[in-house]
């Protein structure tokens, strides 16, 4: 899976969550909850939306790693190649 394919899904999962987000004007390093109003449940809605379409743990400690679009694409495409 492409980096391009990996954030086209991780978009889709959040704007699913969060429909009131416009990812034409999403920004690479925009921080879901502090600037998006992502809340803590949507934030876990979207961990459990990203566990089922890549089959992937996300353990609670890696949270960190999803707080911005660049960030989690780079965590998703690590762990989609490990």
């Amino acid at each position: 899976m492409t980096r391009d394919e990996i954030r086209a899904a991780f978009i889709e999962d959040l704007t699913d969550v969060a429909p009131d987000i416009d990812p034409a004007t999403l920004g690479e390093d925009d921080h879901l909850q502090d600037d998006l109003g992502l809340d803590s449940m949507d934030f876990l809605n979207l961990v459990a939306a990203l566990h089922r379409r890549f089959g992937l743990p996300i353990p609670e400690a890696d949270y960190p790693r999803l707080a911005t679009p660049a960030k989690a694409v780079d965590y998703l495409a690590e762990a989609l190649s490990a």
